[in-house]
């Protein structure tokens, strides 16, 4: 992360800045640089520290995971013919009203159905 070294040669605007960036505030008064180094070096392990103790961002359960994986299997896989409308509809091929709308959420289900899966990969990781 910050090392002191590289953050005692920045001026308060720099550092003023900088926690600005990553939506910090500064330790005190934020007249001196110390505030803001002090910040800028503490965040990341008050964000592990905070993480490890469930507080904000915090892993899911098996409960949820299991739950997510229930969607899934809810929704179910397309048909050929479903899978095949939905490639001409990523190629900006649609039909006439009314059954284009059917085509959007058939594709906007599909597009869930994978970012689903994703989700239940990046969770179990």
């Amino acid at each position: 992360m910050f090392t002191r070294s590289e953050l005692e040669i920045k001026t308060i605007a720099e550092l003023r800045d900088l926690c600005r960036r990553y939506g910090l505030k500064s330790t005190g008064n934020g007249g001196y640089k110390t505030s803001w180094i002090v910040t800028l070096m503490a965040f990341p392990q008050i964000a592990l520290s905070q993480f490890r103790q469930g507080r904000g961002l915090k892993p899911s359960t098996l409960a949820i995971t299991q739950f997510l994986e229930g969607v899934i299997d809810e929704i179910n896989s397309p048909t050929d013919e479903q899978a095949a409308l939905i490639k001409l509809t990523m190629e900006n091929k649609l039909m006439n009203y009314p059954d284009r709308c059917d085509q959007q959420k058939l594709l906007n289900l599909h597009r869930a159905k994978i970012h689903l899966e994703m989700a239940i990969g990046l969770l179990m990781q």
